[in-house]
């Protein structure tokens, strides 16, 4: 069967098992371009294991995931690796910074290593740190950072190199709420803006009505796939400039 046209991603049954335990069981998902899908479900019920599989950087042991209409289940490790590098863009609960580099040579590394030429890769993250209000921090290094600032920049890491799609796997969940709440309306605001569609790991009702369309895992099964409650709210709170 042939993923939808309209869908970016897409995948079908995936069963995965993980340490002995079966963290995915039948899951099948599309997401369309642009679409910011939030992923919601408890703590333990697989969200992290569906990103990462959709994202390439783990393969099921069943089950096809579809990218732009190019299967990525049947691709070599190296190309999944190239494909992780230039298409996609990952954030995690923690920001993951390289402690000897600064702010601006974080957020610019994903560039140069893909060969971007210094002042170009400079420029793109430093155009991202200030959109996200740190741009004043872009000389400092990690250590220097508080928790917010940190994570703005690992956000500002993974917009900078250009994604078609990014993955953001409870990207606040180490942040005091406001905190957490500013950034991911800025992160939003950025994705709508630029077209990137994201997929938004979360076990808080609040961050999934930020999102355009819910899927909810319980234990690794697809619960259902409603629009979120508050998401008319969710999307007026999103239009903010960037």
């Amino acid at each position: 069967m042939a993923p939808p046209d309209n869908d970016v991603l897409w995948a079908r049954s995936l069963h995965c098992t993980l340490g002995g335990t079966q963290a995915l069981s039948g899951v099948s998902v599309g997401v369309r371009e642009g679409e910011i899908l939030a992923v919601t479900g408890p703590r333990g019920s697989g969200k992290t294991t569906l990103l990462r599989c959709l994202s390439g950087e783990l393969l099921a042991q069943q089950g096809e995931v579809w990218f732009n209409s190019s299967p990525v289940h049947t691709l070599p490790a190296a190309r999944r690796e190239r494909l992780r590098r230039e298409r996609f863009g990952w954030i995690g609960p923690d920001a993951d910074l390289v402690p000897e580099l600064t702010a601006w040579e974080n957020a610019a590394l994903p560039l140069m290593l893909r060969g971007v030429p210094h002042r170009a890769a400079r420029t793109a993250a430093g155009e991202w740190l200030d959109r996200l209000d740190i741009g004043a921090c872009a000389r400092t290094r990690p250590h220097g950072l508080t928790r917010s600032q940190r994570q703005r920049t690992a956000i500002a890491r993974a917009l900078a190199a250009g994604p078609s799609v990014l993955f953001a796997d409870e990207p606040t969940a180490a942040l005091h709420r406001a905190d957490g709440t500013q950034v991911l309306r800025t992160l939003a605001a950025a994705a709508r803006s630029h077209g990137i569609t994201v997929l938004l790991a979360t076990h808080d009702g609040e961050v999934a009505a930020l999102a355009d369309r819910t899927v909810t895992l319980l234990d690794g099964r697809r619960a259902g796939s409603v629009p979120p409650a508050s998401g008319a709210e969710g999307v007026a709170a999103c239009s903010l400039s960037v």
